[in-house]
């Protein structure tokens, strides 16, 4: 394998097979229909485990997933059956929506050899691949979290970021969320973004069939909405979730200098004492 975040179906179907590679099927609901129920008990790609982003996280706190401490993290592996030197391979059932995130937060833990499925479930299915219903009984393995603090951003940081400019602010939602011509889908935010904040709607980056853009055209995606990528990047997003799609399309790229923003809109427009820029202004 090479330091390329994606694999390909065929190549997960070639190596399902191999003892130490773990397939994980990351599963968070849409954030406009919080009650959907997950795909996994009924279908998915063989031997998976499940990660649910929404229990896999920080519970003291009222922010949505948050990352959890590590020693948090490293029980919550253990349990499932993930352990140090495996190869991980994430998909999730939307295609590209949870799975980058799964895979940023592994990597940021500490885990090496991570890498998402391209095009995940949906392209799975569509080639006739095989999937089932059976829960895989896997041994606890030790799991060690080593939290790569430069990989996260918190509020204190961008605030930094934003005044002295040493990072470029990437925001992954919508263009009409990001002018603030549209409503948050989570209540009691502001609408807008962060002052000095680029845009980058995360679905400028999916071909039709599902699969991320060939690289000279996620480079293009970039440079078109003001990124350059010889400089840092943080990512941001409403939550934390799809900002990770961006952070996956920019290592793709070869930029290695990324941190996600982890609390994103749902902390910095919840609250009375941070900057908001619409369009409408």
């Amino acid at each position: 394998m090479t330091d390329h975040p994606l694999v390909s179906t065929q190549w997960l179907d070639d190596h399902l097979s191999s003892p130490d590679l773990i397939v994980i099927n990351a599963w968070m609901p849409p954030v406009t229909h919080p009650d959907a129920p997950a795909v996994y008990p009924n279908a998915h790609i063989p031997g998976a485990v499940f990660f649910d982003v929404n229990e896999v996280c920080d519970k003291d706190t009222d922010l949505p997933h948050m990352l959890p401490a590590p020693h948090v993290f490293s029980s919550t592996m253990r349990k499932m059956g993930i352990g140090d030197g495996q190869t991980l391979v994430v998909y999730d059932d939307f295609g590209f929506y949870s799975a980058p995130r799964v895979w940023w937060t592994l990597r940021s833990m500490g885990a090496e050899r991570v890498y998402v499925l391209d095009g995940g479930f949906p392209k799975w299915r569509a080639e006739g691949r095989a999937f089932n219903d059976d829960t895989p009984r896997r041994v606890q393995s030790h799991f060690s979290s080593r939290l790569n603090h430069g990989a996260v951003a918190d509020l204190a940081q961008i605030r930094s970021t934003i005044e002295n400019g040493s990072r470029q602010i990437l925001d992954a939602r919508s263009a009409e969320r990001f002018a603030g011509e549209a409503p948050e889908p989570r209540p009691g935010l502001r609408s807008g973004h962060m002052p000095t904040a680029l845009n980058l709607p995360f679905t400028q980056l999916i071909a039709e069939n599902g699969t991320f853009l060939p690289k000279e055209d996620l480079a293009k995606a970039f440079q078109d909405a003001g990124v350059d990528l010889e400089k840092p990047v943080t990512t941001t997003c409403g939550s934390g979730v799809t900002a990770a799609i961006l952070t996956l399309a920019l290592t793709v790229l070869g930029v290695r200098d990324l941190a996600l923003y982890d609390g994103s809109w749902a902390e910095w427009g919840s609250r009375d004492d941070t900057d908001v820029v619409t369009d409408t202004e």
